[in-house]
């Protein structure tokens, strides 16, 4: 194994000016932690692409090599839990914001933050998942926790043809949903019924503002756009129903009023993927091992390169990617 590594470095001038270069690294280049891990694959969020063009201030430490997933193998440990040769994967905790991330051969971090790659699952197809599936599962834990239920009605997901739209879908179909699946891309309307969506509506329906209480449409639901599609989302919403907010894709802010909550009962639960403790991210996989169909995996993600890397995170932002990407790091 060489001992050098290719890397995808962003950094910023005095002026806040952000740049991103690929430079050639070693092991010492590394920032600290228990366990030194050989990246094999990673994938592209919609995160990921913020952080490679500075749209939005995703990465609060420079110079940084983005990156907020990956799966390999241990090289080397100092931490009780990993030893070479065990398969892992890891979401979130701030790596590849705060923490050097996945673009790159190797990644040394803190062992709390790896989990056991499920038997189920290769390097590749756990990317297929990545933050945003594992974040979609998240979110459909937290509806059963609520008590959410199929015979409850009708799901909703917005962002369908994205990364947690996309494994949504698929899982919620499969558990018996009727999903509606809100997306920009309507042409898009056979795949997304391939992954199992019984409705498809236009996200227009819901991006513009609305009013403080609609009619009923949906009981339950996972969110990734955030603003005034949640909002109406909200006001949407069945008597009694909930829905999982989990991104911001349309913007941070949340323009709604609290008509749905205090005349029909509705409850928003918050979906924290980065700082999720261990526990919970072992269950979310255990079941993406279970309820989330290989077939529907492989139809709703396509395997790019490290040399593609910056231009698809360029066009996620763009509206430009559906599903999921996977990085092969191998080659």
């Amino acid at each position: 194994m060489s001992d050098t590594f290719k890397a995808i470095m962003v950094t910023r001038d005095e002026a806040r000016n952000q740049s991103v270069t690929v430079k050639t690294l070693t092991e010492d280049d590394l920032m600290d932690g228990d366990v030194t891990v050989a990246v094999e694959a990673t994938t592209v969020n919609y995160k990921d692409g913020l952080a490679i063009t500075g749209a939005s201030p995703v990465v609060r430490r420079w110079p940084m090599i983005p990156g907020i997933d990956f799966a390999g193998t241990v090289l080397s440990s100092d931490h009780a839990d990993w030893k070479p040769g065990d398969r892992v994967i890891l979401n979130g905790w701030g790596v590849g914001e705060t923490h050097y991330g996945a673009y790159a051969g190797r990644a040394r971090v803190s062992g709390d933050w790896l989990i056991a790659l499920p038997d189920a699952f290769t390097a590749q197809q756990a990317m297929a998942i990545g933050t945003a599936g594992y974040t979609a599962m998240l979110s459909i834990l937290a509806l059963e926790r609520a008590g959410v239920t199929p015979d409850a009605g009708p799901a909703i997901v917005t962002g369908a043809n994205g990364g947690v739209g996309t494994v949504a879908i698929s899982v919620l179909s499969r558990l018996g949903y009727h999903v509606i699946a809100s997306t920009g891309r309507t042409g898009e309307s056979a795949f997304l019924s391939s992954l199992g969506a019984s409705e498809i509506i236009d996200r227009a329906e819901l991006s513009e503002p609305g009013r403080p209480l609609g009619a009923e449409r949906w009981a339950c639901g996972v969110d990734s756009a955030g603003s005034h599609t949640l909002a109406n989302v909200l006001a949407q919403t069945m008597r009694g129903g909930t829905i999982a907010a989990c991104g911001l894709a349309q913007g941070m802010d949340l323009p709604a009023t609290v008509a749905p909550f205090i005349l029909r009962g509705v409850s928003l639960l918050g979906i924290d993927s980065v700082m999720a403790p261990r526990p919970l991210r072992e269950t979310a996989w255990a079941r993406l091992a279970t309820d989330l169909d290989p077939q529907k995996l492989q139809s709703l993600s396509r395997t790019i390169g490290f040399d593609d890397i910056i231009p698809t995170a360029e066009a996620i932002l763009n509206g430009q990617i559906r599903g999921r990407v996977v990085v092969d790091m191998t080659g």
